[in-house]
């Protein structure tokens, strides 16, 4: 029998081991865990081991929501959860209720996701769908005790645990040791254990951290963004080819945004970073030095936006995978984006160019916390300030702002070149938005719940997602629906929609794939998969499905209505998948919007709301060399864009296949073959 090398438990533990016997008895000890974002306490976590049986209790509180459960695990001699039960509530309020044990060769799951039981010859690690950041510790400590660095989990996949060498020491922790967990989802976790294997801190993106030990919080963040950077670093090194002369790609067909159309078969010649060459097929001219990729027949799409990203490092991989060659971030760690922007930029790791948008939250029990948080109107008037001094783009008023704020932060911001967008904040309605100088607003149903919200709701809890529910009674026809599309017709107002997020919310059930997920989800790691089977929402009967539904076919309608009206649609994600963008351009088309129009939003209309259409955002001679290959055409099926065989952002090409691979993640489509420079010599 094996045991593990390992303490659940604090140093000062009493920690006997029987060896005959096999047995371990530990004393009762409590660890009590603080959570941190943006530098501020969100929530808790407590961890009570008595022996094999751990009972933890964990608690979110951010931007109106977050999760809570109580969590009963009892473990095997090996550190193996043999039963684990969770019971409370997910990110946005649905009842959560997880259980699963294994006994006698058997381990039987079921959760909100799925249920199901597998053969099992040993006890085997299970991956918790709805628990806490406790977790990853658990699950290092159990691959640990295994003796290898890694172990098949269930309900699937390979969890593979690498210990980091670094040169850090922590006072007061001794024995320190920090590990990279891969194989549960697109990204790494993070946890930081002490000598005896103690979790410490697990900082996977969050941070959650042992109370007393949060002035290590900064070394530990610094030290993910590091690693994270240099794992990056290296896929570029991999994954982005570029060409010192002329690279032709021939035999195919270019997407007009203005005209809506296809072009006679082209070839189009990229040199450096812009297209140099656009020439009919049959008699394009090629020197002797240029590079040719033969596009089979395909479609060249301008690179797609994301006009409501939220950018990080392994993000911004996901979206050049994608194609997404373009996004608007919509609020970050205010430097943190800043030296991200100037990685991607200086070609060292693969991304989108961003244009920013800074964040402005009020202080309350709702705040987000992201971006600058204000207290007082001079605190909001100075963060206006700050985000113009360095080189953003816009300013984003968010939820808990004062309606008597706006005004003059709109002003301020107008006053030093800055646009405004955001949420509309509670208590303040859209039309109040639009007439104080919003260029746009965030979310479709940040606008819609301005024609169905009582008098006093706060849009700074779930309601601003759950109120959704009510579209199937809206009247399009409505005065203060023709109003509000008036007035943003009268001051050239814009709206990000994020519909796909909304549908997400909505439509996902317990279980399934939602309609959000299809298309793209299969292809991802277990981890993910297991995620997308899942509701967002309260779903307790017929009635509360009905109104979802009802509810969401308002909110495509509402599109049709919007584009009908003229007015401009910012097709965006708030998600950082990438590929969720394939998905929002699929629901404009649902909504009734042409596959032409819907990519002239995803490509020229975007960059037009930017002020960069000049150079970017249609693929026409002296522009940047940002665009897509896909096999087929889009303009007749508008999910050919999934299939994407060719990136080319600022020139520089990419495989989606090669890059999918490096992240876990099954290819949508073949690759183009690429020419090898020495080829051609």
């Amino acid at each position: 029998m094996r045991f593990a090398p390992l303490s659940l438990t604090r140093a000062v533990t009493a920690l006997s081991l029987c060896l005959g016997l096999g047995t371990a008895t530990l004393a009762q000890t409590v660890d009590e865990y603080v959570v941190i974002q943006a530098g501020e306490e969100v929530g808790s976590l407590t961890a009570t081991i008595d022996g094999p049986h751990v009972s933890l209790e964990y608690g979110v509180r951010s931007n109106g929501r977050g999760a809570r459960n109580t969590q009963e695990i009892e473990l095997n001699e090996d550190g193996i959860p043999v039963s684990w039960h969770v019971t409370g509530n997910s990110l946005f309020g649905d009842p959560v209720e997880e259980r699963m044990t294994q006994s006698e060769g058997v381990l039987t799951w079921e959760s909100q996701s799925e249920n199901g039981s597998i053969a099992v010859e040993e006890p085997q690690l299970y991956i918790v769908n709805d628990g806490s950041p406790w977790s990853d510790g658990l699950y290092v400590r159990a691959v640990l005790a295994s003796g290898g660095t890694s172990l098949p989990v269930a309900p699937a996949g390979t969890l593979t645990v690498e210990e980091i060498d670094t040169d850090l020491t922590f006072e007061g922790i001794d024995g320190a040791r920090i590990f990279r967990l891969t194989g549960l989802g697109l990204g790494s976790g993070y946890v930081l254990l002490d000598g005896e294997d103690r979790l410490i801190a697990n900082f996977s993106g969050g941070m959650t951290i042992l109370d007393g030990h949060q002035e290590i919080a900064g070394s530990l963040s610094a030290l993910r963004t590091e690693m994270e950077n240099a794992h990056l670093e290296a896929l570029q090194d991999q994954l982005a080819h570029t060409f010192d002369r002329p690279v032709v790609i021939r035999n195919v067909r270019i997407f007009q945004p203005d005209e809506g159309v296809l072009s006679e078969p082209s070839a189009v010649t990229v040199f450096g970073d812009s297209i140099t060459a656009i020439q009919p097929d049959e008699t394009a001219w090629i020197g002797e030095d240029h590079l040719v990729i033969d596009g089979e027949g395909g479609t060249l799409v301008p690179g797609l936006h994301d006009m409501h990203a939220h950018l990080g490092a392994d993000r911004a991989l996901r979206y050049i995978s994608a194609g997404v060659t373009s996004v608007r971030d919509m609020g970050n760690s205010p430097e943190g984006v800043l030296r991200l922007t100037d990685r991607i930029e200086n070609g060292e790791i693969a991304g989108p160019r961003a244009m920013l948008s800074g964040m402005i939250e009020g202080r309350s029990d709702y705040s987000v916390h992201t971006g600058w948080i204000a207290a007082s109107l001079d605190e909001a008037l100075e963060a206006v300030r700050w985000y113009a001094a360095h080189g953003y783009w816009q300013i984003k008023i968010y939820n808990s702002v004062p309606g008597e704020w706006i005004a003059p932060m709109v002003e301020e911001a107008h006053s030093r070149g800055l646009s405004v967008t955001g949420h509309v904040p509670a208590f303040v309605s859209p039309d109040y938005a639009i007439e104080t100088g919003y260029a746009g607003i965030a979310h479709i149903n940040q606008l819609m719940l301005g024609w169905m919200l009582e008098e006093g709701e706060d849009t700074r809890t779930p309601i601003r997602l759950t109120g959704m529910r009510r579209g199937g009674d809206l009247d399009l026809n409505s005065e203060p629906v023709r109003h509000t599309i008036r007035l943003m017709q009268e001051h050239g107002t814009a709206l990000d929609t994020t519909a796909v997020t909304l549908e997400l919310l909505m439509m996902s059930r317990s279980g399934e794939f939602s309609s959000s997920s299809r298309g793209h989800v299969e292809h991802m790691p277990v981890g993910v998969q297991r995620s997308r089977r899942r509701a967002f929402v309260t779903i307790n009967d017929e009635q509360d499905d009905r109104e979802y539904t009802e509810g969401f076919q308002a909110l495509l309608d509402t599109l049709a209505l919007l584009d009908q009206s003229g007015i401009r649609l910012l097709p965006g994600t708030d998600n950082g998948y990438g590929f969720t963008v394939h998905r929002e351009l699929e629901l404009y088309v649902q909504a009734g919007i042409s596959p032409a129009r819907t990519l002239a939003y995803a490509t020229l209309e975007a960059e037009r709301h930017m002020g960069r259409d000049a150079w970017l955002g249609s693929i026409e001679l002296g522009k940047r060399a940002d665009f897509i290959l896909v096999p087929g055409n889009p303009l007749e099926d508008i999910s050919e864009i999934r299939r994407i065989r060719l990136v080319m952002k600022d020139g520089v090409a990419y495989l989606p296949a090669d890059m999918h691979r490096a992240m876990g993640i099954e290819p949508f489509v073949d690759p183009v073959v690429l020419p090898s420079p020495e080829s051609e010599d």
